[in-house]
């Protein structure tokens, strides 16, 4: 497997050059990184990303959030389509395999029926742009209230029914509904794309995400449930470093994967 940082993650002040030139020293292999409003900024950030040695594997949208590709409107469903679309076909451009999205919003003025109805059939068409530019969809489980059970999302993913739409597994987020290492093994190594990884406390801590990926994730059963399941791609940090150490944060989180996957993770007392 090969160590991963959000962009996300990285000290949002540095300069471009001096993020991969950071990311680098902290020993990671590769970057996620943001999609962008034009192929000619991606391929830029591509360019400084190999200069740095690194890989970019993978690209990550936002807009799913403020205009979901559940949303009632037709217009806003559009808008968001076209979006990934055009990452989809920028992360082709580039040399990434893998685009995140988030599938669908549940908001209190919609049913559930209904958010995995619409959902189900933006993404459907967007496998199609998927399927054509050989680039995976990654759909991301995520505190949405959508999609809440590996059997579900599992499903969710069936009925999409394409070889390029699949599960971007967030560790950290499934923790609280669930446990990790089950979800790998219901969803298997055929409907994972990417991981992300990061901390998180439960009971008795506050409940939250640590600046740490030492926490009450259970990492060991995790790196078995997916050597198990033939999982050997990106361990992606998801986890923002800021304030006045947050360049020794990336170094930090470095160190920690990397004991994650020797099997010599810190555990929280």
């Amino acid at each position: 497997m090969k160590k991963g940082i959000s962009w996300f993650s990285i000290p949002a002040e540095l300069s471009v050059q001096d993020k991969f030139a950071l990311v680098k020293r902290a020993g990671f292999d590769g970057v996620e990184l943001p999609t962008v409003a034009s192929e000619g900024e991606l391929r830029e950030l591509k360019g400084q990303a190999d200069k740095a040695g690194l890989q970019t594997p993978s690209l990550i949208e936002t807009i799913h959030w403020k205009a979901p590709l559940s949303s009632p409107s037709l217009e806003e469903r559009t808008g968001t389509r076209r979006r990934f679309e055009a990452s989809l076909g920028h992360a082709a451009k580039i040399g990434a395999d893998t685009v995140l999205c988030i599938p669908g919003v549940m908001r209190p003025d919609r049913s559930y029926r209904d958010v995995y109805k619409t959902a189900l059939g933006e993404i459907r068409l967007l496998a199609k742009t998927a399927e054509r530019v050989r680039v995976t969809l990654a759909l991301e489980n995520v505190w949405n209230r959508f999609l809440l059970s590996p059997l579900e999302f599992a499903g969710f993913l069936d009925e999409v029914n394409s070889p390029f739409v699949k599960a971007y597994f967030d560790c950290g987020n499934s923790c609280l509904y669930g446990y990790p290492q089950d979800w790998i093994r219901t969803l298997g190594g055929d409907r994972i794309a990417k991981v992300h990884v990061k901390g998180f406390l439960d009971h008795p801590h506050p409940i939250g995400f640590p600046k740490s990926l030492a926490s009450d994730v259970p990492w060991m059963s995790i790196m078995e449930a997916l050597s198990e399941v033939g999982y050997d791609d990106y361990l992606t940090v998801e986890i923002k470093a800021e304030g006045p150490q947050a360049a020794e944060r990336l170094f930090q989180y470095s160190e920690e994967l990397s004991q994650i996957m020797a099997g010599t993770y810190r555990q929280l007392p």
